[in-house]
Formats: C-alpha cells, structure tokens, sequence
C-alpha cells in the first residue's frame, strides 16, 4: 500500500467530520466551510480508495458498509493522534488546544458568560467552541469535549464534577402584577395566577417543585404561556405578563432593582448544582483540566 498522503489525512478527517455530523451541511457549518468543498473532497477521496464511502440522496446522508468500516478504525487511529498531540501540552507552560463544549443555556450564562474572557486572558493558547443547547446531546458522537448539565441530569457513564454549589429556585413576578392579581399566600393559589410555563430540553413541560422544610410538592397548573428559554420567562414576568420560575441568579439584578419580586420564597427549592462532565474513556486534555480549575475556583470565590 502506497504512505499516506498530506491530502488523504486530511480528507480522512473530513470524512470523519461528516459522518459525525450526519451530513455535508452540517459538517459544513461546523468546519466553516462549503458543503461543495466537502463533497469535492470526500468524491476525490472515494476515487482514490475505489470505494464508496457514503450513500446520498436528496434527502439523507448514510454511511455504507465500507464507510462504517473505515469510521471505526479512524476513530481509532484519530484518537491516538489526539493523544499524541495532548501530551505534549506536558512539556509547554501552560496547556494549549481546542476545547468544545455543549452547554445549557443557563449554564452559560450563569457559570461561563461571566468568567470566560478572564479565562481566555490567563490561557491564551486555548482555543474554546461553546454550543449554548437544552435539548440532551451524546457529547461524544458530537465531537465535544466536555459539556455542562445539571448535576441531576448527566449520563451514569460520563466523569462529572460540579461546578459550584447547589442552586436556588425561586418563584418571581414584578410588582405590578402582584399588586393587580389575586392574593398568594401559598402554593394552592397559584391556579389563580397567570404561570409562565418551561419546556425543558428534553421536551416535558417542567412541574415547579417546591419544597418547605419536609414538605414538598410539585406544581402543576394551565400555564398561561409556556415557553423553551428562560430569559423569555424572565422577560415576560418584568413585563407584567405573570409568574415565572427560574434559577434565582439569573434574576438578581431584577430582584435588587425592584423590577421583579421574589413570591412564596419559603417555598424555594434547592437542586443540584451545574456539573461539567467528560468522557470516561478519554484522556482529560489539559486545557480541560485548566477550565475546570479555574470554574470551580471562580465558583468559590462567587
């Protein structure tokens, strides 16, 4: 067999690009790059081998049985490669790489928005991709490195540390429609209130869960409105549109200012805090090691 060329290398890696994501589009967008140049190269890379590697129609992209074949020892190979260049940040000064993340929208903005451009300072040579998504994701068949979920939600197989203590969850409405709605005074008044409801990632509505010493209950009620994103709760509650639900964090400014109030605060509940979790069958790179150092220590400080 004729040595590996520059070229074959790298269309290897482009075709792995592509059966991870599922398709030239999408493989596309995350390359930053055309989905003609993709297919360009996987049809040069087809000729080369004589094999095809992909069937394609108008509507899907599937792997034949050769490309299976051949995705599974790159996998392999791709992977020692990766190794390989990750122990060699041992012998820098600081760790160096590329780290992808997959994180959930509140995690961003409360764990990474806040800290990250000091990170970005402190190790300059790392490089950071962050995909801000709700809906559960296999962070391995994504080609992420890591990502950050709440701790009750992270995959058994999956290494997870946390990040931060457990989190507060607070029922908040602004004070003009408190002072025009019907009374509150415990949880079996909400039926009378306008509740702005969550559609988690996983697709189910979210029950409020509160709890009061021992005492704990999940609510339930006609949700007003029911929305996928938190900071759209959080906006309609400042604009009087009602109840909304949410990590107390994200509305500390609005809490502070007056723009919203916290309702039935002994009925707050605690949960898990964010844990940023990795593979357990992956050597930790070391710039990954570095952001969870630096999280867990910006966490401790608040």
């Amino acid at each position: 067999m004729s040595p590996l060329t520059r070229a074959d290398l790298g269309d290897l890696n482009l075709f792995r690009a592509i059966a991870r994501a599922g398709g030239f589009r999408r493989a596309a967008l995350e390359l930053d790059v055309s989905p003609s140049a993709l297919s360009h190269a996987v049809r040069g890379l087809e000729t080369r081998l004589a094999v095809r590697l992909f069937n394609r129609t108008n509507r899907s992209v599937t792997l034949t049985e050769p490309g299976e074949n051949l995705l599974a020892r790159l996998e392999v190979g791709f992977g020692a490669i990766e190794e390989g260049l990750e122990d060699l940040n041992h012998y820098r000064g600081k760790p160096a790489g590329r780290l992808k993340l997959n994180v959930l929208t509140d995690a961003a903005r409360l764990v990474l928005g806040p800290f990250l451009a000091e990170f970005t300072t402190q190790y300059p040579a790392v490089k950071l991709e962050i995909v801000v998504q709700d809906g559960f994701v296999d962070i391995v068949g994504g080609g992420f490195d890591a990502g950050i979920r709440f701790g009750g939600r992270v995959p058994e197989e999956m290494i997870a540390v946390p990040i931060g203590s457990d989190l507060r969850w607070v029922m908040a409405a602004s004070p003009a429609y408190l002072a025009g709605a019907e009374p509150l005074v415990q949880p079996s008044d909400l039926p009378k209130h306008r509740c702005i409801g969550l559609r988690m990632g996983t697709g189910a509505i979210y029950h409020w869960e509160l709890e009061r010493g021992t005492e704990q209950i999940a609510v339930g009620v006609d949700w007003t409105i029911v929305v996928s994103d938190t900071a759209l709760a959080i906006a309609l509650a400042e604009a009087d549109g009602g109840i909304a639900f949410c990590l107390e964090g994200l509305i500390a400014e609005q809490l502070a200012a007056g723009r919203l109030r916290e309702v039935l605060s002994e009925w707050s509940s605690f949960g898990p805090a964010f844990h940023l979790y990795y593979p357990s069958r992956r050597q930790i790179p070391q710039a990954l090691r570095a952001l969870i150092s630096y999280l867990q220590q910006r966490a401790r400080r608040g």
